[in-house]
């Protein structure tokens, strides 16, 4: 049985006091949660910070990107071993902003799936289409063609040790969400691409939805058959309204 997962991705914002408060209002729910687990992650500088404040707790932390180099003149990169040093379990890879604004490509991403992997965290392995593909009927092509990079570097059994985060590029900050129906589908498409290659890594792997999920519409999205949680953004940044995500996903 796939346990739900609920990851909050605060991309670049908080101060020192203002995350202190989010992970103080975050803790003090974790009772009401169940099941699910409950990942968050902090822009890099506030990680120390946010896995003090957490301890004592079931909130796992992550980081929000990973160098695909272990250690080396790689400036203003943080390799996986410095992330696992200061509490991390999870490591956010391919993100689409960092697809889109960074220039990452397939090859590297997969490469950053590789580096997580090998220092022990939990890859939060990110894919999903633009408007443009999703208009053009290629949704399935793109996923495909991103989810190949991994399996051709590192092999299928290697999604084993990750989690899958399906956010379709056009429904994230916009306030626009895939339907139910809509997310399924790709979702179910995901596992059925993979358990060609592998059964058991199919049905084990964790695929969460990641545009836009917000307190609303939550329950909905996480009741579909393949939707095993959500990477969630905006609304990660308020304790109410992330605890009541985790809260419908277990």
């Amino acid at each position: 049985m796939r346990k739900p997962m609920v990851a909050g991705n605060w991309k670049m914002n908080g101060s020192c006091e203002s995350v202190k408060e989010l992970v103080a209002g975050i803790k003090e729910g974790m009772g009401s949660i169940n099941n699910a687990v409950v990942v968050v992650c902090p822009p890099a500088v506030f990680i120390p910070r946010v896995s003090g404040a957490a301890d004592g707790s079931d909130i796992k932390i992550g980081s929000q990107n990973i160098c695909d180099e272990d250690k080396g003149a790689f400036t203003g990169e943080i390799s996986g071993e410095m992330l696992k040093e200061i509490g991390c379990e999870y490591a956010i890879i391919g993100h689409s902003e960092r697809r889109a604004l960074y220039g990452e490509s397939d090859e590297l991403v997969a490469k950053r799936f590789a580096a997580a992997r090998r220092n022990g965290l939990k890859p939060i392995f990110c894919i999903g289409e633009t408007l443009e593909e999703r208009e053009s009927g290629v949704t399935n092509d793109v996923c495909s063609r991103q989810i190949d990079a991994v399996i051709s570097l590192e092999g299928v059994e290697a999604l084993a040790d990750g989690v899958i985060a399906y956010e379709p590029v056009w429904a994230i900050g916009t306030g626009k969400t895939a339907t139910p129906e809509q997310a399924q589908e790709v979702h179910a498409f995901i596992r059925g691409k993979i358990a060609a290659l592998n059964a058991e890594v199919a049905e084990g792997l964790q695929i969460l939805y990641g545009g836009s999920m917000n307190a609303g519409n939550a329950k909905e999205l996480i009741g579909q058959s393949d939707i095993d949680g959500g990477l969630i953004g905006g609304a990660s940044l308020k304790p109410a309204d992330f605890l009541a995500i985790c809260q419908a996903a277990g």
